[in-house]
């Protein structure tokens, strides 16, 4: 993920304002714990005493007094495991709190940046606060399946609106199962306000949640930017532009909304192949059908569409429209 030095170095004032604020709580934790418990402060005195001195009898090679310290040691652990469950701590009420176990809330794992690094590196460039509140409440536990009907059968696949949902959404949480194991790409067609990116965000959250870095753009959002990057050759916005290619998810919703001609044509067909080519995954939702899919844009474009991607389809009624009558009763 590209960032200049300075967003690069607001990231880590972040972490480092975690840390702090990790250290505060387990400092807390602790003062409480000795305070209703005092031979607990006494135990967590003696362990800290007694592991120096065993690291120094180790540099001087004294094998018999660490095996000693050893056996000392494991005794006073036993016995602070047990005065802490009679207090109701947890065994581990004493580590050091962190959001990200596997950085500890440093960003690197390693020499590495972190998952949860490159997820902060995507929200600084792309500011994705908003598709992030918006996924407080449209998720998989939020998403009913009342506003699709068991009587409106679509004749040409011979299934219900309802049944046809309930496949979406099974086929979406197998591409979230298999997200580490297979590259797969999601298309999501279908009328207007049937929950296609009601679907997408639910996908993104189960993502996000697992630490996989995720960028959502609506398609007018997407085009501006292979268009500021073509035509005014802006390094930040390039950096913008490559980090399209890098996250372990991208969404472009609303495809189609844009105004299409030979410029929005090549570039999302640029886009697709690269992400296909770094088998990089995919997910499009769009109003279009397939035969609309083809005029819009070209015929290599589609023959990737419809190689590499699972189409979904969904039909029924507009939900919006089905929740303001709603409430109206």
């Amino acid at each position: 993920m590209s960032l200049t030095n300075t967003q690069y170095n607001a990231i880590m004032r972040q972490y480092e304002a975690q840390q702090m604020e990790n250290g505060r709580i387990l400092q807390q934790r602790k003062k409480d714990a000795y305070r209703r418990c005092p031979p607990l402060k006494t135990l967590e005195e003696s362990i800290s005493s007694i592991s120096v001195s065993r690291a120094k009898m180790m540099l001087n090679g004294d094998d018999q007094a660490i095996s000693l310290l050893k056996e000392e040691l494991s005794s006073l652990f036993s016995q602070k495991k047990k005065l802490m469950q009679e207090m109701g701590y947890p065994s581990n009420y004493f580590d050091l709190p962190c959001r990200c176990p596997d950085c500890h809330d440093t960003g690197y794992i390693g020499d590495k940046k972190c998952h949860c690094f490159r997820q902060a590196a995507i929200d600084m460039v792309y500011t994705q606060s908003n598709i992030k509140r918006i996924l407080q409440h449209e998720n998989f536990e939020t998403f009913s399946m009342e506003y699709y009907s068991r009587e409106e059968i679509n004749e040409a696949a011979g299934i219900s609106s309802y049944d046809c949902a309930r496949q979406a959404v099974s086929e979406c949480r197998g591409f979230i199962s298999r997200f580490d194991s297979s590259f797969e790409n999601l298309f999501i067609y279908g009328d207007t306000g049937i929950g296609k990116t009601f679907l997408s965000n639910c996908t993104a959250k189960e993502l996000l949640d697992t630490g996989h870095s995720v960028i959502y753009f609506t398609a007018f959002e997407l085009f501006r930017i292979f268009e500021r990057t073509t035509f005014y050759k802006d390094d930040a916005v390039s950096c913008d532009y490559q980090n399209l290619f890098d996250c372990d998810l991208l969404i472009i919703d609303d495809l189609g909304t844009e105004f299409s001609n030979s410029f929005t044509s090549s570039q999302l067909f640029l886009c697709l192949n690269e992400r296909i080519l770094r088998e990089k995954s995919t997910i499009i939702s769009t109003n279009l059908n397939i035969s609309q899919l083809v005029e819009h844009y070209s015929e290599r474009t589609f023959s990737r569409i419809t190689s590499y991607y699972t189409m979904i389809k969904m039909f029924g009624q507009d939900i919006r429209i089905l929740k303001k009558l709603k409430a109206t009763i």
